[in-house]
């Protein structure tokens, strides 16, 4: 198995691009392919760019955790909905996503955090889903074999997992199927705007006209959004990945404890993480959106780790640049896949913790180790809102380290948004404006 994408993997897509569409989606995450099925499906003539492949980025370095568990209560209903379409998608591709349902673990090493999640528990009830609370005793019987004391656990049976750099370039292939052009290696410059409104992107390949454009750039969407006078406070943080090679299996879901996650793979590894850490490169935007940041930083003080200077060419590099000729090169251009490094002192402390968890399993074999940048927002919840500002430009991005999940809906959404289409669920938690007109805003659970 090849994980995960990057440069090295050949291009699939290389559509001819149209002078004019129906809709352009910028982003070949999971939000933007699924925006692409959604709209084929339409009969719309839609057109999807990605600067670098299809999930170079955050939608192939993820965890493959497709959870309903510990969400924001407002995100809920979407990631039913979203579940949903993985099923049906996972179906028509004969289980080429990897999709099963296997659950999701989150221990609990102490009576508060039991609380914790005790109180978060009826935001499941309300909908219906499988969680409840686990004993001592019952989280020990569902991970046999942990040598750690857990006093208890929340557990979701109906949640699932899939492997991110299978899924989404299959996804891809259905978009395509029913009618979607794809083009990979085209990245987007820049908004065409005429009379106020968007009238269609402008490519290092050329204009297409359109009506309708969906950004969902990922950790770039700022920066687009900034060259065309659109403030949106979203930072990245790096976050490392270690996959196992093949492994006895002790336990077929995704479980996670404050120090270290990890997840069944169906080539037979494990996915393992830290817990509760990722890092943040200092650059401009930091500047600009730390007072936005305060609430969350206060609520996980410890959670964060500051590094002084992004690596060159990053979306908020200090060298970075902001404004940019349209008929010239774009930062897009010049960093085709955002792949920061992983922290190998990371790989080497969750090696040692899994390693502590399961001694009988012996030395772990380490097969890759990845870091990918997460979009992230200061109250946790994504954008995903049509921006007033700019009519004909909808943005889905910010999914602050849980959109491969409920990407497929929050895709559906957009591009209701984006024709006047039926949305079906409250977005006002998500709305754009909420950064601009006074709200406070309050952190989501982020369990």
């Amino acid at each position: 198995m090849r994980f995960p994408i990057n440069d090295q993997t050949p291009v699939t897509h290389r559509a001819t691009l149209p002078e004019a569409a129906d809709v352009v989606v910028i982003g070949g995450g999971i939000a933007g392919v699924s925006a692409a099925i959604f709209a084929a499906e339409q009969g719309l003539r839609v057109v999807l760019l990605e600067k670098g492949r299809i999930a170079g980025e955050q939608s192939s370095r993820n965890w493959g955790w497709i959870r309903a568990q510990g969400r924001d209560a407002a995100e809920i209903p979407v990631m039913l909905e979203a579940g949903g379409h993985w099923r049906q998608w996972d179906a028509a591709l004969d289980g080429a996503t990897g999709l099963q349902q296997t659950g999701v673990c989150y221990l609990a090493e102490d009576d508060a955090t039991v609380a914790k999640y005790a109180e978060w528990l009826p935001n499941a009830q309300a909908h219906g889903m499988s969680t409840r609370i686990l004993s001592a005793r019952e989280a020990a019987d569902l991970l046999p074999g942990n040598r750690n004391a857990y006093r208890g656990a929340l557990w979701t049976p109906d949640d699932m997992r899939a492997e991110p750099w299978l899924a989404v370039p299959a996804l891809a292939r259905i978009a395509v199927e029913k009618g979607a052009l794809i083009r990979e290696g085209c990245a987007v410059r820049g908004l065409d705007i005429a009379a106020g409104r968007v009238s269609g992107v402008v490519t290092e390949s050329g204009t297409i006209r359109a009506d309708a454009v969906i950004l969902a750039g990922g950790a770039w969407s700022s920066l687009l959004l900034r060259r065309h006078g659109v403030s949106i406070p979203q930072l990245s943080v790096r976050c490392t990945v270690t996959a196992t090679g093949p492994m006895p299996e002790i336990f077929t879901g995704g479980a996670v404890d404050s120090k270290l996650a990890f997840r069944r793979r169906m080539d037979g590894g494990y996915s393992l993480a830290p817990a509760g850490y990722h890092e943040l490169y200092i650059g401009p935007d930091a500047f600009r959106a730390f007072r936005g940041y305060l609430p969350q930083l206060w609520a996980d003080p410890m959670g964060t780790v500051y590094r002084p200077r992004a690596p060159r060419g990053f979306p908020d590099g200090w060298g970075t640049s902001r404004r940019w000729a349209l008929d010239g090169e774009s930062p897009f251009e010049r960093m085709r896949i955002l792949e920061p490094a992983p922290n190998e002192a990371k790989v080497a402390e969750i090696k040692r913790r899994f390693e502590a968890a399961y001694p009988e399993l012996g030395p772990v074999p380490i097969a890759a180790s990845w870091a990918g940048m997460i979009d992230t927002m200061p109250d946790v919840v994504p954008v995903v809102d049509t921006i007033s500002d700019l009519p004909g430009l909808t943005v889905v991005t910010g999914m602050s380290g849980h959109g491969f999940g409920i990407g497929p809906a929050f895709g559906r959404i957009a591009v209701a948004m984006a024709t006047g289409g039926e949305v079906g669920h409250d977005m006002s938690r998500f709305r754009y404006g909420r950064f601009h007109d006074g709200t406070r805003l309050v952190p989501g659970p982020n369990l």
